[in-house]
């Protein structure tokens, strides 16, 4: 499940590292804030080479996040987490995957139908 959220860059928190059983990780935090009539706070984590892509933006900046949220169950209790995979700047266009109007002068009449017996 790939998911798409954007907002402003609110907290990057600081990097932590560690080593496990597929050996060293590193990952960083950040929180967004949405700009919805009653926006909402959204912490994400950047693992691995990720952190670079972090590295980039900074407190303030609007951002489009791609993520996939992921839920494990330890000790009885559910923990999700919201791993991001990509992080751009919005362009001043129209969103990835919207399609902008057609204007009149983009418009292309449909060819006349000719009178051809086949």
């Amino acid at each position: 499940m790939n998911l798409e959220i954007e907002g402003r860059i609110i907290v990057i928190l600081p990097e932590q590292t560690g080593t496990g059983q597929r050996g060293k990780w590193i990952k960083q935090e950040f929180v967004i804030e949405t700009s919805e009539q009653f926006p909402k706070k959204v912490c994400f984590s950047a693992w691995g080479d990720k952190t670079d892509i972090l590295k980039q933006f900074q407190k303030g900046e609007n951002v489009i996040v791609s993520f996939n949220p992921e839920s494990r169950e330890y000790n009885s209790k559910w923990y999700t987490e919201l791993r991001a995979w990509k992080i751009v700047k919005p362009t001043a266009g129209f969103a990835e995957g919207t399609i902008p109007p057609i204007l009149e002068e983009d418009f292309i009449p449909p060819p006349e139908e000719e009178d051809l017996p086949f």
